[in-house]
């Protein structure tokens, strides 16, 4: 088969999953309820959920993708799944949510139809599992192209969806994905195919899905910068950094890659580290890190999301620092396309930044910002929670994470406030259309009934007044 019919057969195999996930799709709402919808996605959330499962899709990810750790993934599949179900439990996503005489309108909530949901390698099951569950919460039904490497966590994720559909008399059709050998082709054919396109992953697929023709929600780079200032509680920033750091390998685009130390307490924060497990790399060794993590100017795969051990053998640090070394944090002051160490590495490598103060700290995230991960998240550690709205409203950036371990807490955590998600929004700076986490609400749509009420122009001195006492008419 040459290229252009192997494009045709595959665009013919996108068609007859869009037909099937329509019919299914339109019988799900057809007999939809809210509790319908409702079991439907706590069928797909005990799928992953179940702790004999969960630990053989996380067996299988690191098996397959050679990305992350076992037991971080079994973590990541629990809580992420556990806390999108607790945000959900209450949320109304079908009929009638709001009768407002005042204004006249009544809103229906309403599914969007079949969403197609372009999800990455590193976490090949979680994100998968999250769209699908807001998905069918929503009324939808969903076909999922996972990357390469992500396609046997899928096809096992969507068996024991399936299974847990056969209990309840789902439709297992609401439930699909791309099957293998997956292709540009194939996943292009199926973000002009479906109603909305939910995109995580590189952003070469990323722009894909912006310029695709569908309305797309689509998320940005991460290159996560924290700040460390004087008034740090340090042993606590110091722990809370490593295990954020270390989780699941540093596969999370919420994982630290740069930390900026105000110069008061470098040395004080770096003591507190090494007592964690991290080894501060000299900036005059820092050449030697760079051209093993990037040979050829890519990653270097036995460098990236690898346990420490790995990694330190890959790098030629395995003698140079203690054995029980989790991660290296590298000392560094290049900022930009020039200096790789500015930019995300996921990997357990951490770059070091020194700053006069507070002021120059800012100044220096921004910059790392400004090269890659604008728009995503920063964090600061310190006791002033004045920095860290300054830093909301000086910086390009959609979420400041004061005082906890960045992995955890920007996604959604139990102990703060964002919706459980794998996939930030950037807004502007990071080109996206959303600057939230991706949540249930990006799975439906409403419509409005609107009625005539009494008028409610207002005259020309109510809207002027102030204005014309000012500057005059």
């Amino acid at each position: 088969m040459n290229a252009q019919d192997a494009v045709a057969s595959g665009t013919a195999e996108v068609e007859q999953i869009m037909v099937r996930a329509r019919t299914a799709q339109r019988g799900f709402e057809v007999k939809g309820s809210q509790a319908l919808y409702d079991k439907a996605a706590l069928a797909a959330g005990w799928a992953i959920m179940e702790p004999a499962r969960n630990r053989a899709l996380a067996e299988l990810a690191v098996e397959t993708t050679g990305l992350g750790n076992v037991a971080d993934k079994i973590t990541k599949n629990h809580r992420k799944t556990l806390g999108l179900l607790r945000d959900i439990a209450d949320v109304q996503t079908h009929g009638v949510i709001s009768d407002d005489p005042e204004t006249g309108i009544t809103e229906i909530m309403r599914p969007i139809g079949v969403i197609g949901a372009v999800v990455p390698s590193t976490n090949p099951a979680a994100t998968p599992a999250n769209n699908i569950i807001n998905a069918l919460k929503g009324g939808n039904a969903i076909v999922v192209a996972p990357s390469p490497k992500g396609v046997a966590s899928c096809e096992l994720l969507l068996s024991y969806i399936h299974a847990e559909f056969a209990k309840l008399g789902l439709d297992p059709d609401l439930v699909q994905m791309i099957p293998a050998p997956g292709s540009k082709a194939k996943t292009q054919a199926l973000m002009e195919a479906a109603d909305r396109v939910i995109c995580t992953g590189s952003q070469n697929n990323v722009h894909r899905a912006q310029s695709c023709g569908t309305p797309a929600v689509a998320v940005g780079a991460g290159n996560v910068t924290v700040i460390v200032d004087e008034t740090a509680d340090l042993a606590d920033a110091a722990a809370k950094i490593t295990a954020s750091k270390c989780f699941d390998n540093a596969t999370s685009c919420s994982s630290e890659n740069s930390v900026v130390v105000v110069d008061t307490i470098y040395d004080q924060f770096f003591e507190a580290l090494s007592r964690e497990g991290g080894a501060l790399v000299p900036e005059a060794d820092a050449a030697g890190i760079i051209a093993r993590l990037w040979p050829d100017g890519h990653l270097n795969r036995e460098v990236i999301a690898q346990d420490a051990d790995k990694m330190l053998a890959a790098l030629g640090m395995d003698y140079k620092v203690a054995a029980d070394t989790k991660f290296l944090a590298v000392e560094t002051k290049g900022i930009g396309p020039d200096h790789p160490l500015s930019g995300e590495k996921l990997s357990r490598i951490l770059s070091v930044y020194r700053a006069a103060d507070f002021t120059d700290a800012k100044a220096t995230a921004s910059r790392i910002l400004d090269h890659q991960g604008a728009g995503h998240s920063i964090g600061i550690h310190t006791t002033r929670d004045e920095r860290a709205v300054q830093m909301g409203r000086d910086m390009p950036t959609c979420r400041v994470i004061v005082n906890q371990a960045h992995t955890f807490a920007t996604g959604g955590a139990f102990t703060n406030g964002m919706p459980f998600s794998l996939s930030m929004g950037c807004g502007s700076w990071g080109g996206n259309s959303i600057d939230t986490n991706l949540n249930w609400r990006h799975f439906v749509q409403s419509t409005k009934i609107v009625r005539e009420i009494p008028s409610r122009e207002p005259a020309l001195e109510d809207i002027f007044g102030s204005y014309w006492a000012e500057a005059g008419q």
